[in-house]
């Protein structure tokens, strides 16, 4: 191998790769079949396949109950309500997440107050988090971001000291571990994306788990209709029959009976994962500026499917290079990194200046007797993690001589850092990405 970089017109470390090394999900013969015999049956807007496979994914997790919806989206807006977060009430959640960890809570009238991460973990930082509490707060919203599970001892401490409800967003996170329990276990409700670019990919879904009947019912009386006669509670069973949100976020069949292939053979493909992320992260041990992510070895936490995974980079330990010249010359060499995640959201317009119902005033504040908007610079790591992380790739394979090609790529570009500083144009004002988060 040339230990030329490629930016410089040396020969590419990674060239030609398997096709199978990044396709995701593996569809099968039994996940094609699932789908033709809902479409022969005609099932694709029923509920029975889809009850099965929430029962299903419920004993997985050990939770009573679990409701299926049409996206993630759903499944969070349901939680809320099944909570009963109303007009004037708090939610709290990281500023680094995607949007529909928390937006959703504008519909119910609701706000949310944005808390920091913290820099290793890129979860929410408990420390920030408890001096966010106020007397208006209902829950508080943990992301387990990219796989990583969130510092849950602490979180569910404080969360038992204020009298708060914990909702686990897990849509990055399936399968992983914390401390030795299933992440998803711990909150009075888990909600998960189950998207086609999610490890845990059943198409297009979301699900809801809880313990509580109540939370489970206020969910199925918001957006179940069809589902009213499953009701046991008195002021629920006696408004039912019309969705009280008004929205239809029933699953199709068709994802349901995708999941429920995927709940058989997810173990073995996320072991897999697992295995060949850990591998690349044991080859780069050592090398300077590039850490990983994941949780210390033998901790009892683990990383689930490892999705969208990150790489940690510390700058100063080359001489200030910045993430985007350092992911330029990746790229040449055939390892697709991007520099940052995604973006902070307090600082986008619509947590901010955005009158989305015609209150007269930003949504955000709408309710609220105080502002509550964050101000420029009272987040700093959520502010500053653009310059900090940068995508790496998301092995779906074990391929040991291949992912050490990429290892190598890293090692080469550490190697070579003195020749980028030169015309190092610096990291964007505006780095990452508000909507979707970047994977391969």
């Amino acid at each position: 191998m040339s230990d030329k970089l490629a930016l410089f017109g040396g020969k590419k470390t990674v060239e030609k790769v398997p096709e199978d090394l990044f396709r995701w999900p593996r569809v099968n013969r039994q996940m094609e079949k699932a789908v033709l015999d809902v479409l022969r049956a005609g099932k694709m807007s029923g509920s029975d396949i889809t009850m099965e496979f929430e029962k299903s994914f419920a004993a997985w997790h050990g939770r009573k109950f679990a409701l299926a919806a049409n996206n993630g989206t759903a499944s969070l807006h349901c939680a809320m309500f099944g909570l009963g977060i109303g007009r004037g009430d708090e939610i709290i959640c990281p500023s680094i997440t995607y949007w529909a960890s928390c937006l959703p809570v504008f519909s119910l009238g609701g706000t949310v107050v944005f808390a920091d991460i913290d820099p290793v973990t890129l979860c929410l930082d408990p420390d920030d988090l408890e001096q966010r509490i106020s007397s208006r707060t209902k829950a508080i919203v943990v992301v387990h971001y990219c796989g990583r599970p969130a510092e849950m001892k602490k979180i569910m401490a404080i969360a038992r000291k204020k009298r708060l409800a914990v909702i686990e967003d897990v849509s990055h996170a399936h399968g992983a571990y914390y401390h030795g329990q299933l992440v998803g276990t711990f909150g009075e409700v888990a909600c998960f994306s189950l998207m086609s670019g999610k490890s845990f990919a059943i198409g297009e879904g979301g699900i809801m788990l809880t313990d509580n009947r109540r939370i489970y019912e206020r969910a199925v009386a918001f957006g179940y209709y069809e589902r009213s006669n499953q009701l046991t509670i008195p002021e629920l069973k006696k408004a039912s029959g019309l969705p009280w949100g008004g929205y239809k976020y029933r699953m199709h069949q068709m994802s349901s009976a995708v999941g429920l292939v995927q709940l058989k053979k997810y173990p073995e493909e996320m072991a897999e994962i697992d295995k060949a992320m850990n591998y690349f992260w044991d080859l780069l041990e050592g090398t300077p500026a590039v850490y990983s992510q994941r949780p210390p070895k033998n901790s009892g936490c683990t990383m689930g499917g490892w999705y969208n995974p990150l790489a940690l980079y510390k700058a100063e330990e080359l001489d200030g290079l910045s993430v985007t010249r350092f992911c330029q010359a990746l790229q040449a060499e055939g390892f697709p990194a991007r520099p940052g995640c995604n973006k902070a959201l307090h600082l986008h317009p619509l947590f901010n200046t955005v009158d989305i119902y015609g209150d007269g005033k930003p949504t955000r504040i709408a309710s609220s007797p105080e502002d509550i908007r964050e101000k420029s610079g009272c987040l700093p790591v959520a502010e500053g993690i653009q310059r900090r992380v940068f995508s790496i790739p998301w092995f779906k394979r074990f391929y040991p001589q291949v992912i050490e090609r990429y290892a190598a790529a890293v090692k080469k570009v550490v190697a070579n850092y003195h020749l980028l500083l030169k015309d190092d144009p610096g990291d964007p004002p505006d780095g990452g990405n508000w909507g979707l988060t970047f994977r391969i």
